[in-house]
């Protein structure tokens, strides 16, 4: 039986379209660039669900490249191309993110700071998978789920216990560590390795589902999805374990709600995961009855993410570029990172930003005009089967 792609490529291009929104409103909202949307003493509700809407994209991407991978070797890929493919192309991840992606966000050189996210995460995790993917399916999913599962109670373990290993401690589970690269650039650890490469394990033995006849399958992924669902909703309900955050009673029910779903990403914690995982696995099987046309704007976005990701990036810096020609007759501050990404960046007007409803009209034209450019890739990549094709 021929595995059934398109759903996974359509909620994978609809997280790529909510991903643009969270990096235009890095650079462009101005209350983003003096302090955090989820922090509940400035935010509102509206600018609180623009962020946390976003806290989909990496998990269910993560995850859904590990489904991906699995579903490759279905296709009659075997296992030694794709153990092949995986470590070349996380090699060629991690290339990307410390210099690709550097430039885009920096737009300068030397770069000001190399942020090793989400692209750095996944080129890591797919190295590992090269090698995890010949564990047997039964192992390598309890090991993927007790990682998960465990990993916040080693939140209080410091650096500093392993010695002369505290920098391998800080790639792995602590966020926000710096290192120096040569040339004296610094690097900060966004997105530790602990827990995204078991997220991209599980990914893999999920794609497993669809195996499954269509009945059978439908039913695994309600089940699944709503497992994890409600898991995320008692877990956190009771305040016992799961994330390094309690929520806890507000002002009103509506800012109650916002703490209760203030789950950490950095690393991403137990509640964090289910709560974006489970709805996403719901999601699929709710998609899975669903055709729809290969002209669906989604379906080009999610068949050639890499091309897109790469492209936003540098359409949103550019353009901040423009709007800050045309609104204050310079631009020499937009040549670094955005104020919200890097609060010591020096000289930015001080009142530099634009209103939530500008920032999202922005967001707007940047995917509409990726959308040609990323059906013409599509294209491409349909009519040329070249491997290197492949890695976008």
């Amino acid at each position: 039986m021929k595995p059934r792609l398109q759903p996974l490529d359509l909620l994978r291009g609809i997280v790529m379209v909510i991903m643009a929104l969270d990096h235009v409103r890095d650079f462009f909202h101005d209350g983003s660039q003096i302090f955090s949307p989820e922090d509940l003493a400035r935010t509102t509700p509206l600018l609180f669900f623009t962020r946390w809407i976003t806290h989909f994209c990496a998990p269910v991407f993560v995850f859904l490249s590990g489904a991906g991978a699995y579903l490759s070797s279905r296709r009659g890929k075997s296992p030694a191309s794709l153990s092949r493919f995986l470590w070349t192309r996380g090699l060629w991840l991690l290339f990307v993110e410390m210099v690709i992606v550097a430039a885009a966000i920096n737009f300068r050189w030397p770069f000001q700071l190399v942020l090793w996210q989400v692209i750095w995460v996944f080129g890591w995790s797919m190295i590992a998978l090269s090698v995890l993917m010949y564990v047997p399916w039964k192992p390598l999913l309890a090991g993927s789920l007790a990682v998960i599962a465990l990993h916040n109670t080693l939140d209080g373990v410091p650096p500093e216990a392993f010695g002369s290993f505290a920098w391998l401690w800080q790639i792995l589970h602590v966020p926000f560590a710096i290192f120096t690269l040569p040339g004296g650039i610094p690097a900060m650890v966004l997105y530790p390795l602990i827990p995204w490469v078991a997220v991209m394990s599980a990914g893999f033995v999920f794609g497993r589902i669809y195996d499954l006849e269509p009945d059978r399958r439908r039913r695994a992924l309600w089940l699944l999805g709503g497992a994890l669902t409600l898991g995320f909703v008692l877990l956190r309900f009771t305040n016992w374990y799961g994330d390094p955050s309690p929520w806890s009673a507000q002002s009103s029910p509506v800012m109650t709600l916002l703490s209760f779903l203030r789950a950490n990403k950095y690393p991403p914690s137990l509640i964090y995961l289910l709560m974006t995982l489970g709805p996403a696995i719901l999601v699929l099987a709710a998609l899975d009855r669903t055709e729809v046309r290969d002209s669906n704007p989604f379906l080009a976005f999610g068949r050639v993410p890499m091309f897109y990701y790469l492209l936003h990036f540098n359409l949103i810096h550019a353009l901040m570029a423009v709007l800050a020609w045309f609104r204050y007759g310079r631009m020499d501050f937009v040549f670094q990172l955005p104020k919200a990404v890097n609060p010591t960046a020096a000289g930015y007007p001080p009142d530099y930003g634009y209103s939530l409803a500008v920032t999202y009209v922005i967001w707007i034209g940047v995917v509409a005009a990726l959308y040609p450019l990323c059906r013409w890739f599509v294209e491409v990549k349909r009519r040329n089967r070249s491997p290197w094709l492949s890695y976008f």
